[in-house]
């Protein structure tokens, strides 16, 4: 989101984030998340992140298949680029879509816009592996949740 989106007001920008990431959820700032800096702790965009991964999981029929089978969706490794001090008050909606698909793993794409600032205030990804909690190793990617995942990639 560049060049003349800039000139755009926080609504503009709020409206292009949700149609690029196809799973968004909207996250009001507490004021128990700022720290000792007087912004949102780092480790809170992790938890944004998760809002939106949770969310997509139950999009996409992992949480009711993890309840069923047994084999759900784990995360094997995230990272997160902070771009903008967050503070209370705000809201932020956070979003996801999802990258490469592998055979069993897929990796999601995430950020958190700002709404104060009309701005994403962090970028970053997770992998998640398909995985049989019962044995404790990573399984083949379910073909529905696969379908499902398709609906929701973005390939950049």
């Amino acid at each position: 989101m560049s060049g003349s989106a800039r000139d755009a007001s926080p609504d503009e920008q709020v409206d292009a984030f949700r149609a690029i990431y196809p799973v968004t959820v909207d996250i009001p700032v507490a004021w128990g998340e700022m720290d000792a800096y007087q912004h949102v702790n780092n480790i809170v965009y992790f938890r944004y992140f998760e809002t939106a991964r949770i969310s997509c999981f139950e999009r996409v029929g992992y949480t009711s298949l993890a309840s069923q089978s047994g084999y759900g969706p784990i995360l094997a490794a995230t990272d997160c680029r902070f771009r903008l001090p967050l503070v209370y008050p705000d809201t932020v909606t956070s979003g996801t879509y999802i990258g490469d698909i592998g055979e069993t793993d897929f990796v999601m794409h995430y950020a958190v816009m700002s709404h104060r600032n009309g701005r994403v205030a962090a970028e970053g990804k997770g992998r998640i592996v398909s995985f049989d909690y019962g044995a404790g190793c990573k399984i083949p990617l379910p073909d529905e949740i696969r379908l499902q995942l398709e609906q929701l990639r973005r390939r950049d």
